[in-house]
């Protein structure tokens, strides 16, 4: 299995309605070991992260008031980008795991300045 970002819309009853993923987006967050082995590691917790480590624990939804913060977190994490991926890539190899950390940290950006448009939130899981 592997993670999933998407946006979302709160319901006037309070329910979650996730929008479809557009087409040519990619919706990947990682794989599921992300959760910890990345996500809810030393070196993300470390860099100030308070989002992502829930992950750890569980799915992770961001409301619409705490998407604007959210963005500077993977921002943050992107500019601690080659620590983090030494500390967390395991057997991967360094340039495979650092692609990859870039990859999924642009689609969890991409996800929340779409939520950010259309005043939604995003959810990870």
């Amino acid at each position: 299995m592997s993670l999933s970002v998407d946006v979302f819309v709160r319901e006037p009853d309070g329910r979650l309605r996730i929008l479809d993923v557009p087409e040519g987006r990619d919706d990947s967050a990682g794989f599921e070991s992300w959760r910890t082995a990345v996500w809810g590691s030393d070196a993300v917790r470390a860099a100030g992260a308070r989002f992502l480590p829930v992950l750890a624990g569980d799915d992770l939804e961001i409301e619409v008031e705490d998407v604007a913060e959210f963005l500077r977190e993977v921002a943050l994490l992107r500019d601690r980008l080659d620590a983090i991926a030494e500390s967390t890539r395991g057997p991967r190899e360094f340039g495979e795991h650092r692609r990859g950390l870039v990859r999924r940290l642009r689609n969890l950006e991409v996800a929340a300045l779409h939520a950010r448009v259309i005043e939604g939130g995003v959810i990870v899981w």
